[in-house]
């Protein structure tokens, strides 16, 4: 007689917790270590000890403050975001800084959601698995109007045409419809109900235009579909 096999449990979120206020990241370790999905594998009092963190412990998610002596936040999170064998950490910015221009940065430095360090709990974790799953993640006060407004802006380093239209031409006409329904902030099932398809098919063309245009996430497809003018902000 045989006896049913137990599924392998799913092997949980591995996150590092970057802050320079040690009693804060005591609270988030409580707070994440109590969910089995996932644990807190390392912790950083600064910029330079995150990185070191995240690729010690192989890390999924990297919560990061802005603000930090030495390398802050935004450092940190461009120097995971452009090494190779960090390709699969993904970073949330947490701080207390909701403002436009760190929402912006944050975006531009390769993280993959912003969310304040005053929100519940929940979107708190919510926002730890959104990041895993490689999907975007914006608090409600990251309003997209105001984020479209500052991408579009640029720094005037280079023209974004320029820098990105080349990549642009690879898409189908599908991938750009895609694209432009995931800048306005829509999720697949809301893509598909509006294309008219699956929820799978639509995940095939997000995955598809990420590999073509070098996203790691749909947070640089998101800054990618505003810095080369397909999705240009609206007047208030």
């Amino acid at each position: 007689m045989t006896t049913g096999s137990t599924a392998p449990a799913a092997t949980p979120i591995r996150v590092v917790l970057a802050d320079d206020q040690a009693l804060l990241r005591s609270a988030f370790k409580v707070l994440v270590d109590s969910e089995p999905d996932m644990e807190v594998v390392g912790e950083a009092s600064d910029g330079a000890e995150a990185v070191r963190q995240a690729r010690a412990s192989h890390a999924d998610v990297v919560l990061m403050d802005i603000r930090m002596p030495g390398t802050d936040g935004l450092a940190a999170t461009r120097m995971i975001s452009t090494a190779p064998d960090l390709a699969d950490v993904h970073v949330v910015i947490l701080t207390t800084f909701e403002v436009d221009e760190y929402v912006v940065q944050s975006l531009r430095a390769g993280a993959s959601g912003f969310l304040g360090k005053g929100s519940e709990p929940d979107e708190l974790l919510n926002a730890i698995r959104v990041a895993a799953a490689g999907d975007a993640l914006l608090s409600p006060a990251a309003t997209k109007g105001l984020i479209a407004r500052f991408l579009a802006q640029g720094d005037g380093a280079d023209d974004p045409d320029r820098l990105h239209s080349r990549r642009l031409d690879a898409l189908t006409g599908r991938e750009r419809e895609v694209l432009v329904l995931v800048a306005g902030g829509h999720s697949n099932d809301e893509i598909a109900e509006r294309l008219e398809v699956s929820p799978l098919t639509v995940k095939t063309h997000v995955n598809r235009a990420m590999a073509k245009l070098g996203a790691r996430d749909r947070a640089q497809l998101v800054v990618i579909a505003y810095e080369t003018g397909l999705v240009r902000p609206r007047a208030d």
